[in-house]
């Protein structure tokens, strides 16, 4: 049932992610929990990515780092899309430089079995987590998140990263309905991590299809678009607004709008005006809009940076609403001195009325 806590309904951040006017353009950087922070490193020293995420004290700490370093408008989840796979008894981990990888690669019916949701019971420490995080951030946003299904699945079948997705596509070309049992299933991961972070608190939600953008819109409309569909309808009852994202995923756009999202997160490669136009075209209105600095620009010195961000900020006064971020995640050796003066030139930057 949706969360009692109240959310803190007037920050910056959820006036725009519901397409009202806040009082300064939203601003928070995907991976921004961890990832560049020295005291990240320092917290998290010797200890291995999934362990990080079972110890509460530890997923509150790193997820307040970048509020109070940058001063942004949310805090985002300390975790991982694979997390709650790991919770439920996947054989998964996350290996450095690498990333997720599976033990043992799901190609059958059977590999199919051993997908099952997350249940409170699995996840006790990610609810205690929130719940702190919450009374801590006090009227600051708590994002929580999940994997979609597609890129879940991609990591399960080809049983780690991929560029060509070439085991993924073949499987949903071959067995489509092997591809769709695989891909409900993973749905099914992803509401219930999902509702366990609303639940305990959380005041909006971002899915996570990192790797759509290796689709054609036909194939994602298809195999993919149902599916995420049936996320974000399940998650509707809680009134929280709900983020789509993806990387390069220009031409798929108006497809994830309709699936269902309040909010399309977008990459740097279209820019945000544009992508108004593309999901209204695409038989939707226009939707708040989240993005979209290419992160290369945060090494290129600031009389490169500002006016990118001149130009973002008003492309993304076409939306109803902007919460302005990086194109993708945080590069690991950015600096953290540049995001914290993009953060306070966007919060100063005049909203349109």
């Amino acid at each position: 049932m949706p969360s009692t806590l109240p959310p803190a309904d007037r920050s910056a951040y959820l006036l725009a992610a519901r397409g009202e006017r806040p009082p300064h353009t939203p601003v928070w950087f995907q991976r921004q929990a961890g990832r560049a922070l020295p005291e990240y490193r320092k917290v998290r020293e010797g200890i291995p990515m999934l362990e990080s995420f079972t110890r509460p004290d530890l997923v509150v700490e790193i997820t307040l780092q970048p509020v109070r370093r940058y001063g942004v408008d949310a805090a985002v989840f300390y975790s991982d899309i694979v997390a709650p796979l790991k919770s439920a008894g996947f054989d998964i981990d996350i290996k450095p430089g690498v990333g997720p990888v599976v033990g043992e690669p799901i190609r059958d019916a059977e590999g199919i079995g051993r997908v099952r949701p997350v249940t409170p019971a699995d996840v006790p420490y990610t609810i205690e987590a929130v719940q702190q995080l919450v009374k801590e951030l006090g009227g600051t946003p708590l994002i929580g998140f999940a994997g979609a299904p597609f890129t879940l699945a991609s990591y399960l079948i080809e049983g780690g990263p991929s560029k060509d997705f070439a085991r993924t596509k073949a499987l949903m070309y071959g067995n489509p309905s092997l591809w769709h049992a695989l891909a409900d299933r993973l749905a099914d991961v992803a509401i219930a991590y999902l509702a366990v972070q609303v639940e305990a608190g959380a005041s909006a939600v971002q899915l996570f299809d990192s790797w759509a953008g290796g689709l054609s819109p036909r194939d994602y409309e298809r195999f993919v678009l149902p599916h995420s569909a049936k996320v974000f309808d399940a998650i509707k009852p809680y009134d929280v607004p709900r983020v789509h994202f993806g990387v390069n995923t220009g031409e798929l756009l108006g497809l994830m709008s309709a699936a269902g999202a309040d909010v399309i997160g977008v990459d740097w490669r279209v820019p945000l005006d544009e992508a108004v136009r593309r999901v209204t075209a695409a038989g939707g209105v226009p939707k708040p809009v989240q993005g979209n600095l290419d992160p290369a620009l945060l090494f290129a010195g600031w009389d490169a940076i500002e006016p990118e961000l001149d130009r973002i900020l008003a492309e993304g006064a076409s939306a109803p609403g902007h919460i302005f971020n990086l194109g993708h995640g945080v590069p690991p050796n950015a600096d953290p001195d540049v995001l914290h003066r993009i953060a306070k030139y966007v919060q100063a930057a005049h909203v349109p009325a």
